[in-house]
């Protein structure tokens, strides 16, 4: 496989950045910083490169995905909020050809009604949520599977 096609991009989206401060019993005590740890192991476990982008500005985002069409094989996104509400962010995973999967620390379904829609799920290959820092390895493990795949 090409650089490319074993770069995985994962996005974390607005206010991941406070995560271990931001409501705990939600979404857990542990930092972005160990997540992306986590993910980074997993993603060497599967013989992957992970590339990660924080950002609190919708547009950042978008931009990141289109250039991951050029730079990397597959995404992993946690998008926050914007998991229930950016068109713009759908249509641009609708521009990648690669594996993506959705993730959420916490079970959406389980919460607030807002939250049960996601607009990112009809463009992603699935959804990883409610595990906590173990979707992170689930997440990556899941794309490392659908690359073997193609």
């Amino acid at each position: 496989m090409s650089e490319q096609a074993t770069t995985v991009l994962l996005i974390s989206g607005p206010n991941l950045n406070l995560l271990g401060d931001r409501e705990p019993e939600i979404y857990g005590s542990e930092t972005l910083d160990v997540h992306v740890a986590t993910a980074t192991r997993a993603a060497e476990r599967n013989g992957l490169t992970l590339n990660h982008i924080q950002s609190n500005h919708e547009g950042e985002l978008i931009e990141a995905i289109q250039q991951a069409r050029h730079s990397a094989g597959s995404i992993v996104i946690n998008a926050g909020a914007f998991s229930h509400t950016s068109w713009a962010i759908h249509d641009a995973l609708k521009s990648f050809d690669g594996p993506v999967v959705e993730l959420h620390l916490s079970n959406p379904a389980a919460r607030e009604e807002f939250r049960h829609l996601s607009v990112i799920a009809p463009v992603a290959d699935g959804t990883v949520a409610g595990f906590g820092n173990l979707g992170y390895d689930l997440a990556i493990d899941a794309v490392a599977r659908l690359l073997k795949q193609k």
